[in-house]
């Protein structure tokens, strides 16, 4: 029997603000993906991704980052929480592709200068995601008071988030190939 492919789950990080704490988490969460044997990530900045402000939708489609989502098995979404809700440049980003979200695993890491790391972004993200044809996990890490987390070069000062990200991840990778074990078994009624 050949050896099934790796899993391809990448990260997106979805804020393009100047200064963002959200950024060492994204880069926490990409680090602890690439030690998972088995998988492959890659690190999305959605202030890399070429967007039109003046059209939406699939018709300002990016190839690259098309191909990526089409590609992957699951994704995984830094997201800091802005005023209750999500970044609008990520909802953009979000919603330039369709078809290539179907049946696929999602999971999100909310983050938030204050208490609750971002659990009203992650309730207002899962409808959208849900949307798309994501199939959200019920684990999310909450990065709350995400300033007093990281050094300033970016290094994790909270140790407990290694095991929560990996409780995370577990749930994440095990839905990916569920879903991905659907999508080439099992017909679409």
């Amino acid at each position: 029997m050949p050896a099934e492919r790796p899993l391809f789950i990448p990260i997106i990080l979805g804020t393009a603000r100047q200064g963002r704490e959200s950024e060492h988490v994204a880069q926490f969460v990409f680090e602890q993906a690439k030690k998972r044997a088995g998988v492959e990530t890659e690190l999305i900045d959605v202030r890399e991704l070429p967007m039109r402000l003046d059209d939406a939708g699939e018709q300002m489609k990016d190839p690259k980052f098309s191909a990526a989502i089409e590609r992957c098995d699951g994704l995984i979404i830094v997201t800091p929480e802005y005023n209750h809700g999500y970044p609008g440049l990520l909802k953009h980003a979000l919603d330039m592709n369709l078809k290539e979200y179907i049946h696929k695993a999602a999971g999100i890491c909310g983050v938030s200068a204050g208490p609750f790391g971002g659990a009203r972004v992650i309730e207002n993200l899962l409808p959208v995601l849900r949307e798309l044809g994501l199939v959200t996990i019920f684990e999310d890490v909450n990065f709350g008071k995400v300033g007093t987390l990281f050094d300033e070069r970016g290094q994790l000062l909270d140790e407990s988030y290694v095991s929560r990200v990996d409780k995370f991840l577990d749930e994440l990778t095990w839905m990916a190939r569920v879903l991905r074990n659907g999508r080439q078994n099992i017909s679409p009624v």
